[in-house]
């Protein structure tokens, strides 16, 4: 089903006008959230409109302790059930015996292999039986995310609708959201991280850096997307 948004939704409505289309037009919807800010503020907004929000996350079993903390957290403020979504053991198994535990640290190629294995390939069989899923991607996050529409068909998963409610604000937007609605907050930005993955590869930025440089730092050059919303990472 890919329903036609109006234009006002198109064109950048306010998020939780969007929301509300977004549940009017897809009966199969689902949240797929990261739990960094963004997705605080959407599972918040969406709370509001309906208490029988759907919410998917991808495990991809490399995470930092503090993001399995803030997805209790959020369970429990909303009342929500989310379904935790994990790779395929035979897949894992045999990434790492052919090309080792850290072997996203060698070589981009590795590094997006690892993504797919873990991150990608989970996401499309989640999405299976949905009409639709909503993401936390916003245009000023990274280049590559510069023209990220607000609703759009997506080719990475044939037949379902990609919503980005969020895909117009500034990060100063989300966090006064935030801020003035006492959301949860993931407790790594406290020190220093501004985009959150896996533990392995993710650091703390500094002053001046982009949003994402905290990402696979070490890879010089290249695109900082895993493939979840960027075909050629793939």
């Amino acid at each position: 089903m890919n329903a036609i948004a109006p234009p006002e939704v198109m064109s950048g409505a306010e998020p939780e006008n969007v929301l509300r289309w977004a549940f009017d037009s897809f009966p199969r919807l689902v949240i797929v959230a990261s739990f960094q800010a963004e997705s605080s503020v959407i599972i918040d907004m969406a709370s509001h409109i309906r208490k029988d929000v759907q919410v998917l996350t991808l495990d991809t079993g490399r995470l930092p302790q503090e993001t399995y903390d803030v997805i209790d957290g959020v369970r429990d403020r909303y009342a929500i059930d989310i379904e935790v979504v994990s790779p395929d053991s035979g897949e894992v198994a045999d990434m790492v015996r052919g090309r080792g535990v850290n072997l996203f640290y060698r070589s981009q190629e590795e590094r997006r292999l690892c993504c797919d294995v873990r991150k990608s390939r989970p996401l499309a069989r989640a999405l299976r039986g949905h009409d639709a899923w909503i993401t936390g991607l916003r245009r000023e996050q990274a280049a590559t995310r510069t023209n990220t529409p607000v609703v759009a068909s997506d080719p990475e998963h044939v037949g379902l609708t990609k919503i980005a409610p969020l895909a117009s604000w500034s990060k100063d937007q989300v966090w006064a959201y935030i801020l003035e609605n006492d959301l949860p907050v993931h407790p790594l930005y406290e020190r220093g991280y501004t985009s959150i993955g896996c533990a392995p590869c993710t650091r703390a930025t500094t002053a001046g850096e982009d949003e994402r440089a905290g990402r696979w730092w070490w890879e010089q050059g290249g695109v900082k997307e895993c493939g979840l919303h960027w075909s050629g990472a793939k």
